[in-house]
């Protein structure tokens, strides 16, 4: 991993861009650790030896473990909502969805680790999940189960709980990174290709589609 960057290697930066850089480089080993350990199995010193940093510059930046998980499960909550909010009820389902599907699995795609350390958190009891998926991401669920409310009343959707559509969708999309190994073993592949990438949206979207009855 690359090495945090010193205040002398950059001396026309600000302070600021310095201490964004540096703890998002520790985020991001941080990141890669709870997903390979858990939240019980990381330490402190683990993500410091991952990032190539001392223990105590990783606590300067970040109080404790606890502290720094938090900050890794904002991170990935933001990763997570950012696509469900750029739905909206003037756009044609037609067009929404097939979009939304195919960032959602690109987005698993390339960040594995923060869709394993959701998934990991909330089977544990979303002890550090618990609060902000009663906030944040409620208020975004219940936005868009809005959004789909709106595209039945123009009769662009047939009349099916929005609620279960969206954890179909979820769960759908989420697949290829929460079950990644497993369905790359099942297809004797060390990893997943693009072709299979874009197989699983080409059916994902065909599927939700004809299901929601999607009036084209």
């Amino acid at each position: 991993m690359k090495k945090v960057m010193k205040k002398s290697q950059s001396p026309r930066g600000s302070l600021a861009d310095i201490r964004q850089g540096n703890e998002q480089q520790i985020l991001d080993a941080a990141e890669h650790v709870f997903a390979e350990r858990g939240y019980r199995g990381t330490t402190v010193a683990a993500i410091a030896e991952a990032v190539n940093l001392p223990k105590a510059n990783v606590l300067y930046y970040f109080k404790s473990k606890e502290g720094l998980y938090k900050e890794v499960i904002n991170r990935l909550l933001v990763l997570w909502m950012q696509h469900m909010n750029e739905m909206n009820a003037e756009q044609h389902p037609g067009d929404a969805l097939p979009k939304y599907i195919n960032n959602k699995i690109h987005q698993s795609r390339l960040h594995p680790n923060a869709s394993r350390i959701f998934a990991a958190e909330v089977l544990h009891g979303a002890h550090y999940l618990r609060e902000p998926l009663q906030n944040e991401l409620r208020e975004q669920y219940e936005q868009t189960c809005d959004v789909f409310r709106a595209w039945q009343e123009k009769g662009w959707l047939d009349p099916i709980d929005p609620e279960h559509m969206l954890f179909m969708l979820w769960s759908s999309t989420q697949a290829y990174a929460d079950h990644g190994l497993q369905i790359s073993i099942l297809m004797k592949k060390e990893q997943l290709s693009d072709e299979d990438f874009a197989k699983g949206i080409e059916l994902v979207t065909h599927v939700i589609l004809k299901g929601c009855g999607v009036k084209l």
